[in-house]
């Protein structure tokens, strides 16, 4: 089966091998139950790095086609509490209305998910969000580098919640809104205190405190959603 896989083009991103794995996987070529080949052998077969490809999976995970198996593999599932939602490329423009629907579009289900994620997180688990977060502080001064690991960081809890549908929802809401978010945090200014809230939250997961860890993210939210109707794009227009 070494043959089915094909090399991506160097440009591509893990969305298009998202895409090529589906096809794949939907070609029968391997069946629900079937493992992977390894993660060397697939990086090797698309061309792509070990990030990458294991960016692609986590993807695949959450909207349950796959399921990692730490120290055994990557295998494939049978499908039943899959969900398949379309995600085109929002190319309208970007409103005050929008920016506040989207927030309170998250805020149901994040506070949902992340007290899920306090009792039902692993140690990996944990382990990835503090990653990213180390990758978010280290990358303050670079909106798109931070707007992707913030919300990466968000889209871990939700994996973590161990809920498939909010985790497939907020996956949908963060791919679908991505320019939206980043508007949302060159609009909320302090990225600083927006870091710092996000680690009350792992912290708060990390003493798995479910109460406390819902209290920290509909706080950094509804912050949100506070600059959000203070805004006036008028006055501070945000390309």
């Amino acid at each position: 089966m070494a043959g089915v896989f094909t090399p991506l083009e160097k440009s591509s991103l893990s969305d298009d091998l998202v895409e090529r794995l589906v096809q794949t996987i939907r070609s029968g070529v391997y069946k629900p139950g079937d493992r992977l080949p390894s993660i060397m052998d697939m990086a090797r077969s698309f061309g792509v790095g070990h990030p990458t490809l294991r960016e692609a999976l986590k993807k695949l995970e959450v909207i349950g086609i796959v399921e990692i198996k730490h120290g055994s593999g990557v295998y494939v599932r049978n499908g039943e509490d899959l969900l398949l939602f379309s995600n085109p490329v929002f190319y309208g423009h970007v409103t005050k209305k929008l920016l506040l629907d989207l927030i309170e579009a998250r805020l149901p289900v994040e506070v949902t998910t992340v007290g899920l994620a306090a009792t039902e997180a692993d140690a990996e688990h944990l382990e990835r969000m503090a990653e990213l977060l180390g990758e978010a502080e280290a990358n303050l001064d670079d909106a798109a580098v931070l707007t992707t690991t913030n919300m990466a960081f968000h889209r871990e809890i939700a994996v973590a919640s161990g809920n498939s549908v909010l985790a497939q929802i907020l996956d949908v809401l963060t791919h679908l809104f991505q320019r939206e978010q980043r508007v949302i945090l060159d609009i909320y200014g302090s990225r600083e205190k927006d870091h710092q809230e996000h680690l009350g939250i792992l912290d708060a997961l990390g003493q798995r405190n479910p109460v406390l860890a819902q209290a920290h993210m509909e706080t950094h939210l509804n912050g949100v959603r506070a600059v959000l109707l203070e805004w006036d794009p008028q006055e501070a227009p945000v390309s």
